[in-house]
């Protein structure tokens, strides 16, 4: 990997502020006017572009926080690409998918070598294995990526983000209808209910609820953006539900931390602290999922109804006199 990308810079977004924003008009008309709607969720892309490149502006300071906020910023993009995602072509589609992918995962050590060892030592253990975590964490330290590497992959990022908007608002439609969008949530929620049901006897499963239920709260704040109040209550419900899965999450990724950086120990007490591990990670499954259980309750048809009429109610009062919201329909 290149190690001196300080002369790199990132391009810069290729919208005037103008551009970005546009004539959004009334908060109705940017959920029941189809060309403000793709106005409003071009303009989301690009926000989470320029926070992908606010991130790395930001390495410097802590590498920590431009790390998390980067992969945050990315997820978001990953959401709104989520939701207008059957409006593109499907070579592009994939293409913007992929670049995301490939961000996110280029981050991906540099985060568990962040994460990790505050997790292992936060978790209750004895004192063996407190040792054996110990000794994992002295390995993975001469693994660490230098912060040039890190700065390399945060411009990279912020490179591949800002030509994905570039890509999503040259391919889309020109117009974006409610209904499109509504059926993109709706996916994304089918996707994370599917994914709760399996976590029940899979890790991987779990950590895919974890995914879609991110994508989802980010979807849902953008609409509750430009809506209201009930929109909010289904927000909020998806939101709680996503944030009992993080601690879990967490330790399926100090899971793999351990087995990676396991060399030099003895196979015992590796399996030891393995055990002790995973009985705490199937609690807090055990108990997210439960938490988690009235949020992805409902069918996907249902929860789809639900949050369009949620948007019909919440703009009633912007609705031009004699219209009935039929637009969000």
């Amino acid at each position: 990997m290149v190690t001196s990308p300080t002369d790199v810079k990132p391009e810069p977004l290729p919208y005037t502020e103008h551009d970005k924003l546009g004539p959004l008009g009334s908060k109705n008309a940017l959920l029941h006017d189809p060309k403000e709607v793709r106005s409003a969720f071009v303009h989301e892309f690009v926000a989470a572009a320029e926070a992908v490149r606010n991130a790395a502006a930001g390495v410097d300071k802590s590498a920590a926080e431009a790390i998390h906020d980067c992969r945050k910023a990315l997820r978001r993009a990953r959401a709104v690409l989520a939701v207008i995602g059957d409006a593109l072509p499907k070579s592009e589609r994939r293409a913007v998918r992929a670049a995301l992918q490939q961000s996110r995962r280029g981050l991906s050590a540099a985060r568990d070598h962040t994460v990790a060892p505050e997790t292992l030592h936060q978790l209750p253990l004895d004192d063996a294995d407190r040792a054996t975590a110990t000794a994992v964490l002295a390995n993975a330290a001469q693994a660490v990526p230098p912060v040039s590497d890190i700065k390399h992959v945060l411009l990279e990022c912020a490179t591949s983000a800002t030509a994905q908007a570039a890509a999503i608002d040259a391919a889309l439609p020109q117009e974006l209808p409610w209904s499109g969008v509504a059926s993109g949530i709706r996916s994304v929620y089918a996707a994370a209910r599917r994914a709760r049901r399996e976590a029940k006897k899979s890790k991987r499963a779990f950590h895919e609820w974890r995914r879609r239920s991110k994508e989802l709260g980010y979807q849902l704040d953008i609409i509750k953006t430009y809506a209201g109040s009930r929109v909010e209550v289904l927000s909020t419900e998806v939101d709680a539900a996503s944030d009992t899965q993080s601690p879990a999450v967490d330790l399926i990724m100090v899971r793999e931390f351990v087995q990676t950086y396991a060399q030099g120990i003895a196979g015992d007490a590796v399996d030891r602290l393995m055990v002790a591990i995973d009985d705490q990670l199937a609690d807090l499954m055990k108990a997210s999922r439960r938490a988690g259980r009235d949020a992805f309750e409902a069918r996907p048809a249902k929860f789809e109804r639900r949050l369009s009429k949620a948007v019909k109610r919440d703009l009633a009062n912007d609705l031009a006199p004699g219209s009935d919201g039929a637009a969000l329909a």
